[in-house]
């Protein structure tokens, strides 16, 4: 049986899906505008592989005899989080919204929040992760409230500095949240969001971010893998997205390139299954912050490793890349973008050069690691497995 190493790169769409626009989002394009942008990216190893021969993909010059499969994914699901991205790629599709407070939270659900973890909170509103912490970073590290924010995604953020509040507290005051946010007012992540700095402008979030999702509500692949007692490793905040549902091991990772370094290690253990990967900052870091320059960089970083990863991959390893929503880093905002996303595959026993063209749904690609896998399929999706096997 063979074992997929599955990477998302998170938030690399590659254009805008034709209802864009009832999302807010015109002539997106996270990689094609960040290539416009910025003409001198090397990326050889995602070209190889045939992101610049995807349909659509019309600012890299496509490769000459790839060494893969390619192809991009619509989304079905009524969203472009991340939340929303990675249970339709694994097979549950989210048709109705999360639900989002653009004018902060009720009253209520402060209310109880404070009673409950015996905080003040301050903020309370729609914000950039980096212009909250300017604004009220050191009103926290004076009184010691909780700054609590949102944004367009559904989220409950909460950020501390992490030597006026332990992050064992942080953590416990997100539990504290995911359970009042439940019901009418569920949202689909709280998010701890730790930060260091001692005044304003220096302030930075750590890497000992926790997100609290809410469970998924149908079975996804990974509960089906598991179920077949085969492994279903969580690199990077897998485990969070799923809450822990389907997750037979985790690691959280510091960034992208010990979310790599994590991967081969698992690659190279003996485990069978599934190891899933999310790598976080070409979103976090330099989508939502709006910083091409950066994330193109981040890119090239990641590209550089491909080969590390492929030469780490046993004989009957599968390895699939793909995103899960976009964050065009030159649009206007901070918030995630609506996009097709790329999926790649390659492996001793995949075809190369072949062109998938565009799949409906990103749940294709995880009914391809069930049937791979030879375990039960999920609700969504079409498997393209026959197709890509040599």
């Amino acid at each position: 049986m063979a074992r997929v190493v599955w990477i998302v790169i998170d938030s690399v769409g590659i254009g805008a899906l034709p209802d864009s626009e009832k999302f807010g989002d015109v002539g997106v394009n996270t990689l094609g505008n960040i290539v416009r942008q910025h003409s001198d990216i090397k990326i050889p190893n995602l070209r190889k592989l045939g992101i610049g021969n995807i349909q659509g993909v019309d600012f890299l010059e496509p490769k000459e005899n790839t060494i893969g499969c390619y192809g991009k994914c619509g989304e079905l699901s009524q969203g472009k989080d991340t939340t929303t991205g990675h249970w339709e790629m694994t097979g549950v599709l989210v048709e109705t919204p999360f639900k989002t407070f653009e004018n902060g939270f009720p009253k209520d659900v402060i209310d109880e929040f404070e009673r409950q973890t015996g905080r003040k909170v301050v903020a309370n509103k729609p914000a950039s992760g980096t212009a909250i912490l300017d604004e009220y970073g050191e009103h926290q590290m004076k009184t010691g409230d909780v700054i609590v924010y949102t944004s367009a995604d559904s989220v409950f953020q909460i950020a501390a500095h992490e030597q006026i509040i332990p992050l064992e507290e942080l953590y416990k005051m997100c539990e504290i949240a995911r359970n009042i946010m439940m019901g009418e007012n569920a949202v689909a992540r709280i998010i701890a969001r730790p930060f260091v700095g001692k005044k304003k402008g220096e302030f930075t979030r750590t890497s000992n971010r926790r997100d609290y999702s809410l469970n998924p509500f149908e079975k996804t692949v990974l509960d089906n893998i598991k179920e077949e007692k085969l492994d279903v490793i969580g690199v990077g905040k897998i485990e969070d997205i799923f809450n822990g549902q389907g997750i037979t091991e985790a690691v959280h990772t510091k960034d992208n390139m010990h979310g790599v370094d994590e991967t081969i290690n698992y690659i190279k253990k003996e485990n069978n299954g599934l190891i899933f990967t999310n790598l976080v900052d070409f979103d976090s870091k330099y989508g939502h912050r709006r910083n091409t320059q950066g994330y193109k960089e981040a890119l090239e970083q990641f590209d550089a490793r491909i080969p590390e990863i492929i030469q780490s991959m046993k004989d009957d390893d599968i390895l699939i890349i793909n995103a899960d929503h976009g964050n065009d880093p030159t649009y206007k905002g901070t918030d995630h973008t609506r996009e097709y996303i790329p999926v790649l595959v390659y492996g001793n026993q995949i075809k190369e050069d072949l062109n998938l063209g565009i799949r409906k749904s990103f749940s294709d690609i995880g009914a391809t690691v069930a049937d791979i896998l030879e375990v039960k399929m999920p609700k969504n999706g079409t498997s393209f497995k026959n197709i890509i096997m040599k």
